[in-house]
């Protein structure tokens, strides 16, 4: 037996044992007072912490005076939230580890400079506490060269994928992401391929064409030897996607049309029994594309033998409506959403920044729209939008790092993700509320299991500040939002409670 671990659990056992004995006992320990003296109702409620951040960048995620609540009273209200109302529980929040971020994370800066990098990124809050994490199968548009896990040379085959090798990842993206799990061990990572090896697709090259109907075993078998490669390396793989944007054939980066048959029929017959028979739990996720298409993914769940394989659909934000995601979750609920993929970048669009877009349409409709994860595309880019190879010149990375001078910026969307991921903590519950989008401002909110607390973001687009009212059980709080800006609000209803339950979650938290 280790000794140290048996004392450190007896101590912890005790810890708890200490925190309930108080929570129980202290009540008895009172004060006697006065008949004359009363107290007042607003002292013991709870009071409201905010964060606020506003287009034009002069607030970033700055902390704001607290809000004091009032009863709840007659007054209708902007937002009303009901903890009853329950949706889905959240996963959490990311970005991409493309080839590119990890490129510049291991050579533009030094060891010292990127531990803190990935520990404010990764580490709990008040860190962003970033949870997600996405990593492309081979490469990308965002990789410094093309490339799979099984290259022969032209004209050559390898069915029996001997030449199968991470050889490409091993001085960059695999000790990244080792050092982001030394980090946070609860990492999940969502990793999507590109392009099967060129040998096995109709185009002989790993840009355009689609995968050979005679190798879709071979690529089921590619997919779990990438599983197996990165376990070995220690580096979990949460979900799988069979192919990235499958319904779009890049010409001048790796890519690969898959159509929604050729989907179902891998997922039916080869990768779906292949993970299933597997001791390591690893998910299939479906689409992996834009949200203009609802009907492809619909097309693969209809067929039950694919559907039994798959775990949930994963999104891209480059066309259509988020609402796509509620109309596939209410087709099949059973199935997860998760935003797979959505990058900014320096477009006219994008000329007066991108906070309000990314916190109102892809977080805050995103996560009304049953998304229990939202992964942002690249990490990290340079002040080039680089390095890439083809695809995409001008997005943006959460982070910028000049790679002359390895000076680090954060990015809208750096701090549009931050005002979820610093407060809505893994195993959070989406709850009620009122939808707000015809006045201007759009918001969500959510109930932290670890303690209870109550998260809700708001987002104002409009020009002019606007009051905004808010109940729940029975309080109620105002604040007027500056134009343009975005508000992270969070109290505890059981205030008194709140920091024994949150240690005792932590305790028991799954390692």
């Amino acid at each position: 037996m280790n000794e140290r671990k048996s004392e450190s659990s007896w101590a912890v056992s005790a810890l708890i044992v200490l925190l309930t004995l108080v929570a129980l006992y202290a009540p008895r320990f009172t004060f006697t007072v006065k008949p004359e003296v009363t107290v007042s109702t607003q002292s013991v409620l709870p009071s409201v912490q905010l964060w606020l951040s506003t287009q034009d960048r002069r607030l970033k995620l700055a902390q704001q005076p607290d809000i004091e609540m009032t009863a709840r009273g007659t007054l209708p209200a902007d937002v009303v939230i009901d903890v009853n109302k329950k949706y889905q529980t959240m996963v959490g929040f990311g970005a991409a580890m493309t080839d590119s971020s990890a490129w510049l994370l291991q050579n533009k800066l030094n060891w010292l400079r990127r531990r803190e990098l990935l520990h404010e990124l990764y580490g709990p809050p008040p860190n962003l506490g970033l949870n997600m994490m996405r990593l492309t199968i081979g490469a990308s548009d965002f990789s410094l060269k093309p490339y799979t896990l099984d290259d022969v040379p032209l004209g050559q085959v390898d069915p029996q994928l001997s030449h199968f090798n991470v050889t490409a990842n091993l001085k960059d993206v695999i000790p990244t992401v080792r050092e982001v799990l030394s980090i946070d061990p609860d990492l999940h990572i969502i990793a999507s391929p590109w392009s099967a090896p060129a040998w096995m697709k109709t185009s002989d090259n790993l840009i355009s064409g689609e995968l050979l109907e005679q190798y879709e075993s071979t690529y089921a078998d590619y997919l779990v030897k990438y599983l197996d490669a990165y376990r070995g390396y220690g580096i979990p793989i949460f979900a799988l996607t069979v192919q990235n944007e499958p319904a779009f054939e890049p010409i001048t980066y790796p890519g690969m049309g898959m159509p929604a048959a050729t989907r179902a029929r891998i997922v039916s017959q080869y990768l779906g029994p292949k993970l299933a028979a597997r001791p390591q739990k690893t998910q299939i996720l479906e689409w992996d594309h834009n949200w203009s298409h609802p009907e492809q993914p619909l097309s693969v769940l209809a067929d039950p033998n694919a559907a039994r394989y798959i775990d949930g659909v994963a999104w891209h934000c480059y066309e259509g409506s988020q609402y796509a995601q509620g109309r596939v979750h209410r087709a099949y609920p059973q199935k997860d959403v998760y935003i797979s993929e959505c990058s900014g970048g320096d477009w006219a669009s994008a000329a007066n920044g991108e906070l309000l877009w990314f916190t109102r349409n892809l977080l805050i409709t995103g996560t009304r729209q049953w998304a229990r994860g939202v992964v942002y595309w690249n990490l990290v880019l340079d002040e080039q939008h680089g390095p890439h190879f083809g695809g995409c010149a001008l997005c943006k990375g959460m982070i910028t790092i000049d790679s002359r001078t390895g000076v680090i910026s954060r990015n809208d969307e750096y701090y549009a993700i931050a005002h979820f991921s610093k407060f809505v903590l893994p195993g959070a519950v989406r709850v009620g509320s009122t939808a707000t989008e015809d006045k201007g401002i759009d918001n969500v909110a959510f109930q932290n299991a670890s303690d209870g607390s109550i998260v809700l973001v708001v987002a104002n687009s409009n020009a002019v500040a606007r009051s905004v009212s808010v109940e729940e059980g029975q309080t109620r709080f105002e604040y007027t939002m500056p134009p343009e800006s975005v508000a992270t609000f969070e109290w505890n209803p059981r205030q008194a409670s709140a920091w024994i339950q949150r240690a005792i979650w932590w305790v028991k938290k799954p390692r």
